[in-house]
């Protein structure tokens, strides 16, 4: 018989050869067996870019409840949601006369404002606003005046990425008595601000200056007679209740508003995203923008005739009279341009051939 210590030590080999015969194995499974695939890791969520718009017209206003969601959509839809638009209306952001250089200092990456706000600041833009030049409407006046500018170019835009413009369209004249011919007017009291307030000496009118907030009162107690302003205002501000007639002056009255971004802000965009926002901005001028105030507009005549207000149209002879007595005014403008060193000439011909082409497109 063997003895235990014997029998023991065989065991103990057994042993140690099993261990390291499935120690082998598994060392061979594991040269054929595939690694498992490595995850990516999480990436990040990319916050999107916020733009903060700044304009003046209240929360009520179209604007506001139209014109700028429109225009934040486009952008956001264009942009697959990596430009986001927040708006600050009612100046809450900055005054209205601020608006443009809040742009430039990037307190707003994007404004609206009127280039009339800022006086002198913009001799090229204030000829799209010379009493002198026809404009059927807003749609024309919109047109106008976006391919004018981009075809001048003056240097007065270059410290801003502009994104659109647009306008009141024409202003009109809203009188307490008729007024049918240049006669009618003289010595006639209208309330009227900056050009306007030039202009209407040359028709023979008394200009009254008042901003457009207390027009209403002095209207009704007979302080003024009269009124210049896009028709939006007979129903904005109720001047359907204290006028009897508005008579058509589309050569009398225009005024601009910007849509523009901060140049920095808009360098630092990525080449994609600029086209994204150039397209969309594009688009949704042609779709909407161009003419926007038409809509505002004919809100405010519908309410005139529900009101009784009654519209008289110049003939050609009274309008061609009315025109003559307005030329001055591009004369003295052409001199002030020759003293800046700017082509007067140039630029109201352009606006002349454009409101000419656009006019008869958009009657």
């Amino acid at each position: 018989m063997l003895s235990k210590r014997v029998v023991k030590g065989k065991a103990a080999i057994a042993l140690l050869l099993a261990v390291m015969l499935v120690a082998a194995l598994a060392l061979a499974g594991c040269g054929t067996s595939k690694p498992a695939p490595q995850q990516p890791a999480p990436q990040p969520e990319t916050k999107p870019i916020e733009l903060k718009l700044a304009h003046f017209w209240p929360s009520a206003h179209q604007i506001e409840t139209d014109f700028v969601p429109g225009l934040a959509k486009a952008i956001d839809q264009a942009t697959n949601g990596r430009v986001k638009i927040t708006s600050y209306p009612g100046q809450t952001l900055l005054k209205a006369p601020e608006i443009y250089d809040g742009v430039v200092k990037g307190v707003a990456d994007i404004g609206i404002s009127c280039y009339s706000y800022t006086a002198g600041r913009f001799p090229v833009m204030e000829a799209f606003e010379l009493p002198g030049t026809t404009y059927n409407n807003s749609k024309v006046s919109d047109r106008v005046a976006w391919e004018g500018a981009k075809k001048l170019n003056p240097k007065e835009l270059q410290d801003t990425k502009h994104l659109m413009i647009i306008s009141t369209g024409p202003g009109h004249l809203m009188t307490k008595v008729p007024v049918r011919k240049l006669d009618d007017l003289k010595g006639l009291e209208i309330r009227a601000t900056g050009v306007t307030a030039k202009t209407l000496p040359l028709l023979g009118a008394t200009p009254v200056a008042m901003p457009q907030s207390e027009a209403y009162e002095a209207l009704s107690r007979g302080v003024v007679k009269g009124n210049v302003a896009p028709l939006e205002t007979l129903k904005g501000f109720k001047f359907a209740e204290v006028v009897k007639y508005v008579t058509e002056t589309p050569f009398l009255y225009n005024t601009l508003f910007f849509v523009v971004m901060n140049k920095d802000k808009w360098n630092s965009l990525p080449p994609d995203l600029q086209k994204a926002i150039d397209d969309a901005c594009a688009k949704f001028y042609e779709e909407k923008a161009a003419g926007f105030w038409d809509n505002i507009n004919q809100a405010g005549v519908d309410f005139a005739k529900e009101k009784g207000v009654q519209f008289i149209t110049l003939s050609d002879a009274e309008k061609a009279a009315w025109m003559s007595r307005l030329k001055p005014i591009h004369d003295d403008y052409v001199a002030r341009m020759k003293e800046k060193g700017l082509p007067g000439e140039e630029i109201l011909k352009t606006i002349q051939e454009l409101a000419e082409k656009y006019n008869k497109e958009y009657k």
